[in-house]
């Protein structure tokens, strides 16, 4: 059971029996999961949640964007730093996010990046991220010109962050009833956006759904959620399918 002074809600959801279709390689300093389609040059970085970037639901995603006619690659942002594990102590969660902030992992973004160039054979870049990778996705953003488009999955936003420098068209997904993003912050979001973003950008709100919905939900057995589950899907890629 998860510590009461826990200060993310983020339950690891329906963890999906997956295998997988890709295989794991070595990317400079780090690990990643690589699924590839026949032939493109299209490709889209897959930014794991606090769960680790061996989390089958993420893989998942992967293959699926792969289904979709790009080269997906899920490396491990952490590099080589334990995942939060659904069985560890909440009331430490703060203490572990310090040592692995979203909005610090150039080094890694740069060696995926020329690996995908140069091993890959990619020219057109795209990037989703789920939780944590949410706001790494948003990060990105606003960093690397490359990245044609971004789709940023129930990411979380604070008030003081520097969020509407976007420099190429970013999507939003969040959860109505997220206990983890109040819907105020999202909010928020929009009006900086609204007044300072100078690319396309979408936010949206998925009635009924909580955090995690998108890659944390098994349709099969939350029937009633099924419908917000495939539309967030469809959405994704739709915004990579327009952008890259």
């Amino acid at each position: 059971m998860a510590n009461e002074l826990r200060p993310c809600p983020c339950g690891i959801g329906d963890r999906f029996d997956y295998e997988g279709c890709g295989q794991e390689v070595q990317v400079e300093h780090i690990k990643a999961y690589v699924c590839k389609p026949a032939s493109t040059d299209k490709a889209v970085i897959v930014i794991h949640d606090i769960f680790g970037w061996q989390l089958p639901n993420t893989r998942y995603m992967a293959d699926m964007l792969a289904d979709n006619g790009y080269i997906a690659i899920c490396p491990d942002f952490f590099a080589g730093k334990e995942p939060w594990k659904p069985s560890d102590n909440w009331s430490k969660f703060d203490d572990w996010l310090k040592t692995r902030d979203a909005r610090k992992i150039n080094k890694e973004a740069d060696a995926v990046l020329k690996y995908l160039k140069e091993q890959c054979g990619a020219k057109k870049l795209g990037v989703v991220g789920f939780c944590w990778g949410g706001v790494a996705v948003h990060h990105l953003m606003m960093t690397y010109s490359e990245l044609k488009a971004g789709v940023s999955l129930y990411g979380l936003i604070k008030d003081s962050d520097d969020i509407s420098n976007l420099l190429n068209p970013t999507f939003f997904i969040f959860a109505e009833k997220d206990d983890f993003i109040p819907l105020h912050q999202v909010t928020l979001l929009e009006q900086k956006l609204k007044k300072n973003c100078q690319v396309d950008y979408e936010v949206k709100i998925y009635p009924g759904q909580t955090h995690g919905f998108v890659h944390r939900k098994r349709e099969d057995i939350n029937p009633q959620d099924k419908p917000y589950i495939e539309e967030g899907r469809k959405d994704m890629i739709n915004w990579l399918n327009k952008y890259v």
